[in-house]
C-alpha cells in the first residue's frame, strides 16, 4: 500500500514540476503620460499598471539621469523651477526589459498655463523619476495617487 501511495505522489509531483507557471509583472509600469489644463492649475497624469510603493516629491533647480548622472534639460520655454517626482517601486519597462511607455521621454507642454515641460529622468532598479518644469517659483503643487485606473497625478498652479 505504501508503494502505491509513493508512486502516486511521485506521478503527481512530476506533473506539477513540468506545468509552466504564469508570472505577473512584479513592478507597476508606466503606460502613458497625459497632460491637461484645468481652472487654476495644470495637470500631469502618469498612467500605471499598479501603484508604486511610495512617491517622493522635491522642488529643485536641475535634474540628472539616475543611471548616467548626466544633466537632463527639461524641454519647454521659461522653466525656472522643477518638481522632481520619484516613484519607488515603479518602472517604464517590463520584467523582460521591454519599454511599457512608448511616448516621448522629454517634451514641452505649450498648451498648459503652469507646466512648461515633462521629462522622464529615471527608469532604473524599480525607481521611476519624472521632472515637471514650471515657470513661476510661487506656484503650488500637489501629488497624489488614484485608482480605477491606477495613476499618479501631479497638479501645479497659482
Amino acid at each position: 500500500m505504501n508503494r502505491r501511495i509513493a508512486a502516486v505522489l511521485v506521478a503527481v509531483l512530476a506533473v506539477f514540476t513540468f506545468v509552466p507557471i504564469a508570472s505577473a509583472q512584479s513592478t507597476p509600469t508606466l503606460s502613458n503620460i497625459r497632460t491637461g489644463q484645468h481652472a487654476g492649475f495644470s495637470r500631469v497624469v502618469l498612467d500605471l499598471s499598479g501603484l508604486p510603493a511610495e512617491h517622493r516629491v522635491s522642488e529643485v533647480t536641475g535634474v540628472s539621469n539616475c543611471g548616467s548622472g548626466d544633466p537632463v534639460t527639461v524641454a519647454g520655454s521659461g522653466i525656472r523651477e522643477i518638481l522632481s517626482v520619484t516613484l519607488i517601486g515603479a518602472a517604464a519597462h517590463d520584467d523582460a526589459g521591454n519599454p511599457t511607455y512608448p511616448g516621448s521621454r522629454n517634451f514641452a507642454t505649450p498648451g498648459l498655463t503652469h507646466v512648461r515641460g515633462v521629462a522622464l529622468t529615471c527608469d532604473f532598479e524599480a525607481t521611476l523619476g519624472i521632472a515637471v518644469g514650471y515657470s513661476n517659483p510661487s506656484s503650488w503643487h500637489r501629488v497624489f495617487t488614484l485608482t480605477s485606473p491606477n495613476r499618479l497625478v501631479i497638479d501645479i498652479g497659482l
